[in-house]
């Protein structure tokens, strides 16, 4: 049992919410829309919470076996820094793990596509076949793209667009313009999170020479950057359902913007790497909370 909790643990489950609000998205409009299918709901949701556990299983593993997990980094201690886990039983699970992506990958695609649509089941193999990339290069080799302070920018494409879009397409099997912006929202959100994780890990981060977007603006510059995100992804919402507008239910999202709204204050005060970190949970699920509800809104 203690082993069960020490894998549940390497996980990192508080990341998974996070990781399916732009499938809630997807998922909500293209109910909206009159398309929803709930078996490929539920594929995409598993494909979803396999990739994070993905990246989470690398981005321990990666940081672990370069040193830059070490007692001088803040946070819940990781599986292989710790040595409960070691790297080659990590990579073990890590095998493992692309297997079942890969297995529920071709099963999604199978159920949304089926025989009708080759050039679009190509496309989704490909793109699967990237994200299990992404996933496990943002700390794993040399060139791992965390280290190059690039991670922004694929959260903001995967967790936003591919995830928003690409759900929505999986069921209408079209692009639609009503999902952009809320992509951007959650992109922006999602973006966010791994800037309080970078923010929170700067000092150590610069020891292990890891060159995150934090590290490159500083603490500063980091925190206005951390206000963009959060801003802009509220503004962005509020623009979408004033231009999308078909009842008040559209606006019930504005529930989130409360949670948000505090965060904002927190980060604008905040002055030590825990401050950040108390507030990776608090924004994660107001990432969810916000998805959820700007869906369901349009559901109503």
């Amino acid at each position: 049992m203690e082993r069960v909790k020490l894998w549940f643990s390497a996980f990192r489950l508080r990341t998974l919410p996070l990781s399916i609000s732009g499938i809630v998205v997807g998922s909500c409009f293209a109910a909206y829309n009159g398309v929803f299918n709930p078996l490929v709901f539920a594929l995409a949701l598993l494909v979803t919470l396999a990739l994070q556990i993905l990246s989470n299983l690398a981005n321990d593993y990666g940081d672990g076996t370069k040193g830059t997990d070490n007692e001088n980094r803040v946070g819940p201690m990781r599986a292989v820094q710790s040595g409960k886990i070691t790297p080659d039983q990590m990579l073990e699970a890590l095998k493992i793990n692309v297997l079942v992506v890969i297995f529920l990958t071709v099963f999604l695609i199978y159920i949304a596509f089926g025989h009708r649509y080759f050039l679009y089941s190509l496309f989704f193999f490909v793109l699967g076949g990237v994200s299990v990339y992404a996933a496990m290069k943002y700390t794993m080799g040399d060139s791992a793209y965390g280290y190059r302070g690039l991670g922004d920018v694929y959260v903001l494409i995967f967790f936003g667009f591919v995830s928003v879009v690409g759900s929505y397409f999986l069921f209408s099997k079209q692009l639609d313009h009503i999902v952009f912006l809320p992509a951007i929202a959650v992109g922006l959100l999602s973006v966010g999170v791994l800037n309080l994780n970078n923010m929170r890990d700067i000092e150590s981060d610069k020891l292990s020479n890891k060159i995150t977007t934090a590290v490159k603006l500083g603490k500063v510059k980091s925190k206005k950057y951390h206000l963009f995100l959060i801003i802009g992804a509220m503004i962005a919402g509020i623009v979408f359902s004033i231009l999308y507008y078909t009842s008040p239910w559209n606006f019930l999202f504005l529930i989130a913007y409360i949670p948000l709204s505090i965060h904002i204050k927190k980060i604008i005060n905040a002055q030590v790497s825990s401050d950040f970190d108390s507030q990776l949970k608090v924004l994660a699920l107001s990432t969810f909370l916000f998805s959820l509800l700007l869906g369901i809104g349009y559901i109503l």
